[in-house]
């Protein structure tokens, strides 16, 4: 067992402090509609450039084992917050540039790849098919042998084949992935979501939305008899870990609807709850489309850095749908002075507690206000002096107003996550008493040199 190295007490905290102020000092600069850039230094290919905190979070790592300590904790703080809300490790930004929103017929359900060897981007480790073929399969896939004249036909179409099943096991599931790997044929495979009749429901749905036929012995089709024109198309299929979604089936718009029309018909017959949450759920992926957005950039770098603040956003709404929205701009945080006030303590250690949060909700305000070139201290004064819930300081404009209908907001979830998870990472901080780290092995002598000529080289 290699050396360690310990530290206690003010010793150690003070070492793990520094950590914490070189790690939040990198992330706190993007924050905010004026937030800065953060350049990355990349092994290979060009540096990239970023205003999103987890991404600059995730990249540091420090020499000093103690400071880096503090900085891995502050950094679990910025993944948590990821994790939780998606966003307000640094706050929500708007685009600059106008994206474009295309809703198009799609759906999403919750089976992901069968084997991780079908993933075709492994930056974000998902399986990404273009325009490609679909086979919708009742049974379960344990061998290939009587899917093989299918496979060659889709072989020389030179498309790529999704594969939904109840399951591909053993022989079957190895041979694709040899496949795959091989490059000979273009292929993922998912498991058929749902259970039971529910499940051939769903795969009937999945049919319908592709222009596809259900393969089921039921219906007197065998894997044999399929030909490229029982096959689904899809303009485009993503598959992630735990989540498939078919963008642009081929599907005819009628058809959809004419199967929207039946699943809403069931739902008003039923009488199970069961049921009808079920079915709700199957026409909510039958109708509710799926978004594609366009990002552009003159330059790979650009494109990257915009790819990362509409993630943000994204992440953003969707923690505003699942919990409300508060005033942005750090001026919720603000308007919760008054409730922090007021806590009624009942000794001296829990008023200082109360008082560092005090300050340390004014912080967000601050710095997003610092950031755009302004006086933080002096802004936060005339916020204090409003009773206005909503009114703020649009770090955009410079100008003080409504922030609500301005459109600057917050979600309520990741507001209320970001003080969570900073009070627990900060209270494991603060009753730190000692570290332990492995001693830096020292380097060893280098080996005396050879005589005159020669005599050291070896051939």
């Amino acid at each position: 067992m290699a050396a360690k190295d310990v530290k206690f007490g003010t010793d150690a905290r003070d070492k793990m402090l520094r950590g914490v102020d070189i790690l939040a000092n990198a992330v706190k600069v993007t924050l905010g509609p004026k937030g800065r850039n953060v350049v990355i230094e990349k092994s290979f290919g060009a540096p990239r450039i970023t205003k999103d905190g987890v991404t600059v979070a995730k990249e540091i790592e420090l020499s000093d084992k103690f400071e880096n300590m503090g900085a891995q904790m502050v950094r679990e703080v910025a993944s948590r917050q990821n994790d939780h809300a998606g966003d307000g490790t640094t706050t929500a930004t708007v685009l600059a540039q106008a994206i474009v929103l295309d809703v198009v017929e799609g759906m999403q359900f919750d089976r992901g790849y069968l084997s991780p060897y079908f993933i075709t981007n492994s930056e974000k480790m998902v399986a990404e098919l273009e325009d490609p073929y679909i086979l919708i399969f009742e049974k379960k896939l344990s061998s290939l042998q009587a899917m093989l004249p299918i496979l060659e036909a889709v072989v020389q179409t030179g498309k790529p084949l999704l594969i939904i099943a109840e399951d591909v096991e053993g022989e079957a599931l190895a041979t694709l992935v040899v496949n795959k790997l091989r490059g000979g044929l273009k292929v993922a495979a998912v498991k058929a979501p749902g259970f039971g009749d529910r499940r051939k429901a769903m795969l009937e749905d999945i049919s319908i939305l592709t222009a596809g036929q259900m393969i089921s012995e039921d219906l007197g089709i065998k894997l044999e008899t399929v030909t490229l024109q029982m096959l689904g198309r899809a303009k485009k299929v993503r598959i992630e870990k735990e989540n498939t979604t078919i963008i642009d089936g081929a599907g005819k718009k009628k058809d959809i609807e004419a199967r929207v029309g039946q699943i809403k018909a069931q739902i008003e017959e039923t009488s199970s709850d069961y049921d009808r949450e079920k079915l709700q759920e199957r026409l909510a992926k039958l109708a509710g489309g799926v978004a594609v957005i366009r990002v552009g950039g003159a330059t790979e770098v650009e494109v990257k850095e915009k790819k990362d603040r509409v993630d943000d956003a994204l992440n953003a709404t969707r923690a505003a749908v699942e919990e409300g929205i508060l005033p942005g701009g750090g001026v919720a945080l603000l308007r919760s002075l008054q409730a922090v006030k007021s806590i009624k303590t009942q000794n001296d250690d829990q008023k200082t507690g109360v008082e560092i949060v005090r300050k340390a909700i004014m912080a967000p305000a601050r710095q997003i206000v610092d950031n755009a070139g302004d006086d933080g201290a002096v802004v936060i004064g005339k916020l204090l002096e409003s009773k206005d819930y909503a009114w703020g300081y649009n770090a955009q404009t410079g100008e003080y107003g409504d922030l609500v209908k301005a459109g600057i907001i917050d979600p309520t979830k990741v507001v209320r996550t970001a003080i969570q998870d900073a009070a627990s990472i900060a209270g494991l901080l603060i009753t730190t008493e000692a570290m332990v780290a492995e001693q830096p092995k020292k380097d060893s002598p280098m080996p005396p040199m050879g005589g005159g000529g020669m005599g050291g080289m070896d051939f």
